[in-house]
């Protein structure tokens, strides 16, 4: 007996999803304290960690990454991580 081949690729494609999504996981964990690393992707990932992590201590942190940041692009991201996080924490 076999499955119809619908049901093998919605399965492969949730595999596929769920193998993606544990490893961008373990990426971002494994950078979350990069936030000053040389290496841009890095900081980029210890944004997207902070972004999830809203407190006091977050966003002082934040405040000295927007100062230091010299690329456009992370600058940009960093400050709108901070807008948000400010808000987040009041």
């Amino acid at each position: 007996m076999t499955a119809p081949r619908g049901l093998l690729v919605a399965a492969a494609a949730l595999a596929g999803i769920a193998a993606g999504w544990l490893l961008s996981q373990r990426y971002l964990d494994r950078h979350r304290s990069a936030l000053f690393s040389n290496a841009p992707r890095r900081r980029h990932a210890a944004l997207g960690y902070l972004s999830g992590h809203p407190s006091p201590e977050t966003v002082r942190l934040l405040r000295d990454y927007v100062a230091w940041e010299h690329h456009g692009g992370l600058k940009r991201r960093g400050i709108r991580v901070l807008q948000e996080l400010e808000t987040a924490v009041g």
